[in-house]
């Protein structure tokens, strides 16, 4: 089998952060989302992946290069415009051929693997197998009915009014004939050519298309709450490990990592947390479910349930930050100016809370 993933979407949720930034490699738990995802591919035991890439390609290039560090070979496949994800299939037939595979969109993150899956498919006679979950809100996702038999009976993208509660999470596998359902089906209203569409020719026509309802945790990382919930839950299957230095002054709980090159001076650090490469704490409160990137200064501050982005710097503030996500090469210090004011240069859509 092959692997295919989607990483061509502009993450116009994520803004400010994805301004600059493919929202694919905004990092969870210190590890961008699209790694993880080549990661728990390469573990199913799949060697050859294709990444779509779009307007941010160059960025995903320079990060994932050829994918020599996983073990794994890279293809690009460019994508002109976001037309939808049937499309983003439809433009790699090339590098798919005829052999089966697994679509993942690069901005997903499931728990455990999908190596069970996998083998599970490439075993079976099935033509396609899609991977549900039970969501709150479904509308804003494609959605499968099933019937009392669990078959297929119709899949819809992003209903006002949800046939059921199961969501597609992102993960596909087909064959060869997915190729001829991208092709005879049309754009949907929103000019884009959609996968629900394309599955739901395939059931129509008699293939054999197998739902799997994932019963672990799965977030789209496609909002500033989903990114935190997802580092929430991928921190409470951290480790303890020490690579860096903490002093005899500081304080590191349980279901911490320090990675090397960090430093803990004076500080107190709560689990889960992580605290990246060549960063330090000194005199500080870094508090549970909080993730500190590599080359980040927090000094004289506090800080709990936030994720800070590389070389950022957090100075002798007074106020707990929390519920928070830090761009990279931010500053935030207190400035010696009187009279007392706020002084703050913020990106469009940018979100601001003051004591």
């Amino acid at each position: 089998m092959k692997g295919l993933i989607l990483s061509g979407g502009k993450g116009s949720r994520l803004y400010p952060l994805t301004y600059t930034s493919a929202k694919q490699l905004i990092p969870v738990a210190n590890k961008p989302v699209l790694f993880r995802v080549i990661e728990t591919i390469r573990d199913a035991g799949i060697t050859e992946i294709g990444i779509v890439i779009g307007s941010t390609g160059d960025q995903i290039r320079e990060a994932v290069g050829r994918g020599g560090r996983w073990g794994v070979n890279i293809t690009y496949i460019p994508q002109d415009a976001p037309l939808g994800l049937a499309h983003a299939v439809k433009i790699s037939q090339e590098f798919l051929g005829d052999e089966r595979f697994v679509m993942f969109l690069g901005d997903n993150v499931i728990q455990g693997g999908i190596s069970p899956l996998i083998a599970q498919f490439a075993n079976s006679e099935w033509n396609s197998q899609i991977v549900l979950t039970r969501i709150e809100h479904p509308e804003q996702y494609g959605v499968a009915e099933l019937g009392d038999d669990g078959r297929i009976i119709r899949l819809v993208e992003k209903p006002k009014n949800p046939p059921s509660d199961l969501a597609l999470v992102g993960i596909y596998m087909f064959d060869h004939h997915i190729f001829d359902a991208v092709k005879a089906i049309k754009p949907s209203w929103r000019g884009e050519l959609e996968i629900t569409d394309a599955i739901q020719w395939l059931v129509e026509k008699g293939y054999a298309v197998h739902p799997y309802i994932h019963r672990g945790w799965w977030i789209d990382t496609g909002r500033p709450g989903d990114m935190l919930e997802a580092n929430d839950l991928v921190l409470e299957e951290i480790e303890y490990e020490i690579e860096g230095y903490a002093d005899r002054d500081s304080t590191v709980g349980r279901r911490v990592r320090i990675e090397k090159g960090a430093e803990i001076i004076n500080s107190v650090v709560r689990g889960p947390s992580i605290i990246g490469e060549n960063a330090r704490i000194v005199n500080s409160y870094v508090g549970p479910f909080t993730s500190i990137y590599h080359n980040v200064t927090v000094e004289n501050s506090e800080i709990e349930h936030s994720m800070v982005l590389e070389h950022s710097e957090i100075r002798d503030i007074e106020a707990r930050i929390q519920d928070s996500i830090i761009g990279k090469n931010v500053l935030i210090n207190k400035s010696p100016i009187k009279p007392k004011a706020l002084k703050l240069t913020l990106a469009d859509n940018s979100q601001v809370g003051i004591l």
